[in-house]
């Protein structure tokens, strides 16, 4: 399995390049804090790993119940401004962070059968 540190390398290649909030080269430019995909990587590496289904919808749910219930940007009605202005990193390229996690495992797990 993958480590924390290949993940993010994987994940900042794919992301942080493409980010609003990035320069075009992965260099993070947000100046409202930190990124919710770097500040919140355990957690959300724990939700993609953990969830089997071939809707985003669950890991949608999954994510708002372990990171997002637990960020001081939403509120305890669980509406997230950041969230609703697409501001929020982490929702915005939600899709895309499940698809190169679980792309990083799967040939993690064929490196493990060599």
């Amino acid at each position: 399995m993958p480590s924390e540190e290949e993940y993010w390398g994987v994940l900042e290649a794919a992301i942080c390049r493409k980010c609003v909030d990035g320069a075009g080269s992965g260099a993070c430019l947000i100046s409202r804090g930190t990124c919710a995909l770097k500040t919140h990587l355990p957690q959300i590496l724990d939700v993609v790993t953990s969830t089997y289904s071939t809707s985003i919808d669950e890991y949608e749910a999954r994510l708002r119940s372990a990171v997002c219930s637990h960020c001081t940007e939403q509120s305890r009605d669980g509406t997230c401004v950041l969230r609703d202005t697409v501001e929020c990193a982490l929702d915005r390229y939600f899709s895309l962070i499940v698809q190169v996690v679980e792309e990083t495992r799967m040939r993690g797990r064929a490196q493990e059968k060599l």
